[in-house]
């Protein structure tokens, strides 16, 4: 399979070697978590002259008598050269029966620096404080950006890779496929793979069908405003019971193996945040086509679901902005920036234009406003509101 460089996570990894810290790389299944350490094993070959290295893949059988923390605890200490920098290097550590034993005993010798991978069902941003005693520093890792997309096919228009993008997304592993319909079944079988391995091994599931019934629905309502207690009045149309809370633990565990991303909802004139209804997009957008199919392409709220993971892969706090019974797509925040982004797929019609540009122009601060649509045009301005082509959004990390 062809590689590019993925720099932006490559060089997290590099700014924190030395660190005390655990290093875990988290993200959806197939996002190239396992590559990234390879990448970063072949950087400290090469740049760190006096570096030991013992990396682990428990995806080979070779390292199976390591399956249970003592021996995984015992090979690693053995491999340690006094005088060196000592890396540790794990990938799909969950594989190992009891690992945070090992990944804390080992920690707690103060001479290795650690990282590891692991699904993301069973090493979660919500446990790794409860897993690991030592500080853990987290790398997320999100399917290939439309700059990345735009990097491994050599492509220079970046119109007509835009186009493709929407169709064929960001899990790399379908493009070693030809047939669009062979991609999508790539696409489908990992996300079956995540829900019905990962999430129901953990969390011991055994409604696989309302997971289903949840999963399409949430897939077929991107960028639409949503609460558990309302898909269960939806369910029960239907002449289903379904309670609220197991909806709500099932939405959550979704969330927690990052198959999608929850945005809450935040009131830009009371600077708070609001509790009720919130949006759900998913990590990579061609999960809905693998899934639901293409007869409702629905470019306006596939547009959204790029620009919201785009902001998050930024590494921004995202919202849903709302300001007196309006909406604005986004609120990006991140540390003293703030931004308010309008996503369409078509302004060139009038009445769509003012529809998106109304909100924005009722903003009374001083933060930048912009409109992200498919303008196919340079950016301008409209009474001090950008429009920007998405597609030059997504490849100048200067537009923000």
């Amino acid at each position: 399979m062809k590689l590019i460089d993925r720099n932006q996570y490559l060089d997290k990894l590099i700014n924190v070697i030395g660190t005390p810290d655990i290093k875990v790389i988290i993200g959806v299944r197939r996002s190239g978590k396992s590559k990234l350490l390879e990448a970063f094993k072949d950087y400290v070959e090469a740049e760190i002259s006096d570096c030991n290295i013992v990396h682990i893949n428990f995806n080979l059988l070779e390292y199976d008598h390591l399956l249970e923390y003592r021996a995984l605890y015992d090979y690693v200490n053995a491999q340690y050269v006094k005088g060196k920098h000592n890396f540790i290097l794990i990938d799909e550590v969950q594989m190992c029966k009891d690992f945070e034993k090992a990944i804390n005993g080992l920690h707690a010798m103060e001479k290795f620096d650690i990282y590891i991978t692991g699904s993301n069902a069973f090493l979660l941003s919500s446990d790794l404080a409860t897993l690991f005693t030592g500080r853990t520093f987290e790398i997320k890792v999100f399917p290939f950006s439309f700059s990345e997309y735009m990097q491994y096919f050599g492509y220079r228009d970046k119109y007509t890779a835009m186009d493709k993008y929407m169709m064929e997304g960001g899990m790399s592993g379908s493009y070693l496929y030809k047939e669009q319909e062979s991609k999508y079944d790539y696409i489908a079988d990992v996300f079956d793979t995540l829900i019905v391995r990962d999430i129901r091994k953990k969390y011991k599931i055994r409604n696989i069908q309302l997971m289903e019934r949840l999963v399409d629905f949430l897939m077929d309502n991107i960028s639409n405003l949503t609460s558990a207690r309302n898909i269960a009045n939806t369910f029960g149309v239907f002449k289903e019971k379904v309670n609220h809370v197991t909806i709500s633990s099932y939405m959550q565990y979704l969330c927690n193996a990052f198959a999608f991303y929850k945005i809450r909802r935040y009131d830009i004139k009371g600077k708070k945040y609001l509790s009720s209804n919130d949006k759900y997009y998913l990590c990579d957008h061609t999960f809905r086509y693998a899934k639901l199919g293409t007869k409702n392409m629905d470019y306006g709220r596939i547009l959204e679901n790029i620009v919201a993971i785009e902001l998050l892969r930024r590494g921004y706090e995202v919202y849903v902005g709302v300001l007196y019974k309006k909406e604005i797509d986004f609120v990006a925040i991140k540390r003293n920036e703030k931004i308010y982004i309008q996503v369409s797929d078509n302004i060139n019609d009038e009445k769509t234009f003012k529809r998106e540009v109304s909100p924005l122009l009722q903003i009374r601060d001083a933060y930048p406003k912009m409109i992200v649509a498919r303008t196919r045009h340079d950016e301008y301005q409209y009474e001090g509101i950008r429009i920007v082509d998405i597609a030059d959004w997504l490849l100048d990390y200067q537009k923000l």
